[in-house]
């Protein structure tokens, strides 16, 4: 049975209220869990408790196999529980392919067109 360590979301409209539970990957998000292992109000301020986590059994749980969802990974890293590698994308702020390929094109019309204006210019005037 694989098991991950994820959020059920609780609160009502547009006041989210979220509990740390463990549960098996094919159960609903609000769903069935076997154990509840803290919680995250996002609505108070930053200073403040937001976080609330059972260390102990969270340990037990990733002992046992269970994998952290990567918003439980940021709450288990800043609790110093678990390790979250940075995320890198160097390639993040290029251009896809389809965008490159048109602004060659653009570049390409805007040369010829200075090229034309260019050899317009220098035929002789008659």
């Amino acid at each position: 049975m694989a098991l991950k360590i994820r959020l059920s979301r609780a609160g009502s409209k547009k006041r989210p209220y979220y509990h740390i539970v463990v549960a098996d990957v094919r159960s609903p998000r609000d769903g069935r869990f076997i154990e509840s292992l803290g919680s995250w109000n996002p609505l108070l301020p930053k200073e403040g408790e937001r976080v609330k986590l059972d260390t102990d059994r969270v340990q037990h749980w990733l002992a046992n196999g269970a994998l952290p969802t990567d918003r439980v990974l940021r709450f288990l890293d800043q609790a110093g529980l678990s390790k979250r590698e940075a995320r890198n994308n160097p390639t993040k702020a290029q251009p896809g392919k389809k965008a490159q390929d048109r602004a060659a094109a653009i570049a390409k019309a805007k040369e010829d067109a200075a090229a034309a204006i260019a050899a317009a210019s220098a035929e002789p005037a008659n």
